[in-house]
């Protein structure tokens, strides 16, 4: 009976996990479709006298197409340094907004293709293997020997952490790829690939 219920906390666990993200997803379509979609509708039905169903969210994806061109230019990026040392002096909406900006850079890490592959690396001490990302590689001319540039994240935010020079010798591959890696870091090891090639990466 004991092992019944063990069994089926462990399951019905999992299955919360399973359902967050769905839910999660369900929330936001029901806060665009009710909270934009529903109003600017109303607002363009006083102009043109009939409805036209999702109109709100054609609008809501224009308008966030305008901005990313917008904070892509020069004028963009300076309006946007300007108003963040703005919110830097408002002690409860600084901390919000430096939360949200680390979620916007670790999302948008893979479109930089910053990094060119997963390393495990036995950094710390001996036996206790870190996840690290190879940035590139330099070349050492005493020895005539490839050196990788390996950045080592911090848990869970991955926009801050170690770099490290390292013989490829000192470095494991695991044949992660860079988002499975992410979704590691981010998660504290809860999301992620369950199998570790073991490979050096020279092998």
């Amino acid at each position: 009976m004991k092992k019944f219920l063990e069994h089926c906390k462990m399951y019905v666990f999992r299955g919360i996990l399973a359902v967050i993200p769905i839910a999660l997803s369900a929330v936001t379509i029901a806060f665009i479709y009710k909270f934009i979609d529903k109003k600017v509708s109303e607002l363009i039905d006083q102009y043109i006298g009939f409805k036209i169903p999702g109109v709100g969210v054609c609008v809501l994806f224009v308008c966030l197409y305008v901005v990313g061109l917008i904070a892509s230019n020069v004028f963009g990026k300076r309006f946007i340094h300007f108003f963040e040392s703005i919110l830097d002096k408002i002690p409860i909406i600084k901390t919000t907004y430096q939360v949200g900006k680390q979620v916007s850079n670790t999302l948008s890490m893979p479109e930089k293709q910053v990094f060119q592959k997963v390393v495990l690396v036995d950094y710390f001490k001996p036996g206790a293997w870190v996840i690290g990302f190879v940035t590139g590689s330099i070349i050492n001319k005493e020895k005539n020997e490839k050196l990788l540039k390996v950045f080592i994240p911090t848990v869970p935010n991955p926009t801050s952490g170690f770099l490290v020079i390292l013989k490829e010798s000192q470095t494991i591959d695991p044949q992660w790829s860079i988002e499975e890696a992410m979704k590691m870091v981010i998660s504290g090891g809860i999301i992620g690939p369950e199998f570790i090639c073991g490979k050096s990466a020279t092998a």
